[in-house]
């Protein structure tokens, strides 16, 4: 853990609005020794079932959903976006079915209790799964939803964590 610190979560003082949907951050989960990671705008923090928690949303169509459903956590990282905005893009285009983008991409993968992540992030949200939710079209309140955001019909799976350790340089 070089250069982070453990927070609690209820000092936790970032806007989830900030890090999640402008900063953006990648998801990351390893099945069978393996680890891929994709990079994901929507989501968000909150507290259900009385734990702190992170949702996020995959496509069924992503690699990185087999990583997060074979394994019980998945963590959350946070960069500088100036800093790093060239490998987010290229985290969230490429796909770790057709090469080895971790590598590729240069980021420096690290464990906690078993948890990867990546070195050069500057907040890091280790989660243990505790939901897993297919996104139902029927379901939808508001058709537009569909229609807007599912043309192509690869709905997501709602995933809820468990915000189990927070670390922060």
């Amino acid at each position: 853990m070089s250069g982070f610190k453990t927070i609690k979560a209820d000092v936790f003082d970032q806007s989830p609005f900030r890090m999640i949907g402008h900063d953006w951050m990648l998801i990351t989960a390893e099945k069978d020794g393996e680890i891929n990671s994709m990079t994901a705008s929507w989501g968000g923090l909150g507290v259900i079932w009385n734990k702190n928690v992170a949702y996020i949303v995959i496509r069924k169509s992503r690699f990185t959903k087999e990583f997060v459903d074979g394994s019980d956590h998945f963590s959350l990282t946070f960069f500088d976006r100036k800093e790093h905005q060239k490998m987010l893009n290229y985290m969230g285009t490429v796909s770790g079915r057709d090469e080895d983008k971790i590598k590729t991409s240069g980021l420096t993968i690290a464990h906690q209790d078993g948890i990867p992540y990546f070195e050069e992030a500057k907040t890091v949200m280790l989660c243990r799964k505790l939901c897993r939710q297919p996104i139902d079209p029927e379901s939808f309140i508001d058709g537009s939803i569909d229609e807007l955001w599912y043309a192509d019909k690869d709905y997501h799976d709602l995933y809820i964590g468990e915000i189990v350790e927070i670390l922060q340089k």
